[in-house]
């Protein structure tokens, strides 16, 4: 099955006090650490290597998870500087722990109930990223869609669910340092060499305290699997 990565560095200033003191990736929904969910949604589809960066209060995290056993998985850890490296920074610095076969990248600070199943991914496409319907926060989405590529025009404009399936070679001519993940996917999808999906199932960014909040809510214990 193949390996993935949770990102975790980010310092969280928008659920400040809350990020202070804890990192984002250990805040709870429904009694369960967020990045907690990620590991077990992970675990659930076979993926038994499971890379973790680590910034801003890392060591709590890797306090909090160990090695994996716990989890019936296998943690290796990516450690970053103060600032981490952003998005893209970090799964580029990451590539040799995720190893020479395409590999899930999910963000810490997102809830959902989606299935990490091995996407379609054509031969010649280095990425799949997952869109949701736009959220009342960002309504003008992200990136275009339609029947299941992802494109620079069409009808429907959606947001960037922080999930995406991508090829080690998307990062691999990619300066080692700061970057965002978005202007590489921007280029990607204008060379056509990103697929993608319409995920209609439950989804949040869990950005700030209000949506963390509205989360206990949506995925309580009987929202989910």
């Amino acid at each position: 099955m193949p390996s993935a990565m949770i990102l975790s560095a980010g310092r969280g200033e928008r659920m400040r006090p809350l990020s202070d003191t804890l990192p984002k990736a250990l805040l709870e929904v429904a009694g369960e650490p967020l990045i907690v969910r990620h590991l077990r949604a992970l675990r659930e589809v076979g993926t038994e290597d499971i890379v973790v960066n680590l910034s801003h209060l890392g060591e709590q995290i890797r306090d909090a998870l160990g090695d994996g056993r716990e989890f019936g998985i296998r943690i290796h850890y990516s450690p970053e500087p103060s600032p981490p490296l952003e998005t893209g920074g970090g799964i580029r610095q990451a590539l040799p722990l995720l190893g020479p076969n395409p590999f899930w990248v999910v963000n810490a600070d997102v809830c959902t109930d989606y299935r990490f199943a091995t996407p379609p991914l054509a031969d010649g496409d280095d990425a799949h990223l997952v869109l949701v319907d736009n959220p009342a926060h960002h309504p003008e989405g992200d990136f275009y869609y339609e029947e299941g590529r992802v494109q620079e025009q069409s009808r429907e404009r959606l947001t960037f669910a922080g999930i995406g399936f991508y090829r080690p070679r998307l990062f691999e001519k990619c300066t080692p340092g700061r970057f965002q993940l978005a202007p590489l996917l921007q280029t990607t999808i204008r060379a056509e060499r990103a697929g993608g999906e319409h995920f209609r199932g439950q989804w949040m960014d869990i950005g700030t305290a209000e949506r963390l909040a509205e989360a206990q809510t949506r995925f309580g214990p009987s929202k989910t699997g």
